[in-house]
């Protein structure tokens, strides 16, 4: 039953435009060093986004969680870009690659219910996030950052066999799915 779901959603993430392949939740290991590297906060959202650190929770309740779903789907964008300052390119493709994971989701959870969708950077819903002031607004929607949840983004591609470098050109953003 759960290879079957599976298939639906891995066809409906290629449909809509991913690179997808199955996931292993056992191999996800939640990595503190990570957690020091959102600290550094060098995107300007540790401490300032529901989605990130400290907001989303403790590394290892997270890592419990993760590992207490038994399967999961990754998925990759590649984006083409006009070189590494295609700043405009890069937006485009971020907004792209969250408003179809976005759409997977919804189909997902339809399935699995009780999902939990790991995305790419920090949440972007919101032009000025409520944290920590009150609660947040579209908490259906909300979901950790798979950084946030201490994962090396790119050896979990590498795990995954799909590819995180696809060269120059290039830019590519990584989701995931636990069911």
């Amino acid at each position: 039953m759960i290879q079957e779901k599976y298939s639906k959603i891995e066809s409906l993430a290629v449909d809509i435009g991913f690179q997808a392949a199955p996931l292993d939740p056992s191999i996800l290991q939640a990595d503190q060093r990570v957690r020091e590297m959102c600290a550094e906060n060098r995107c300007r959202k540790y401490d300032a986004s529901w989605s990130c650190p400290p907001a989303c929770g403790p590394l290892d309740v997270l890592s419990q969680k993760m590992h207490s779903y038994s399967d999961g789907i990754l998925l990759t964008s590649v984006i083409p870009i006009d070189g590494d300052y295609d700043l405009d390119g890069i937006r485009k493709g971020e907004i792209l690659h969250k408003k179809n994971f976005d759409t997977l989701v919804r189909q997902t959870r339809i399935l699995f219910s009780n999902c939990m969708p790991l995305g790419a950077g920090s949440c972007s819903r919101c032009v000025k996030c409520t944290y920590p002031d009150a609660p947040c607004r579209f908490p259906d929607k909300l979901y950790p950052s798979m950084e946030a949840c201490g994962l090396f983004v790119s050896r979990v591609c590498d795990q995954c066999g799909l590819k995180y470098n696809n060269g120059p050109g290039t830019i590519t953003f990584v989701s995931l799915i636990l069911f």
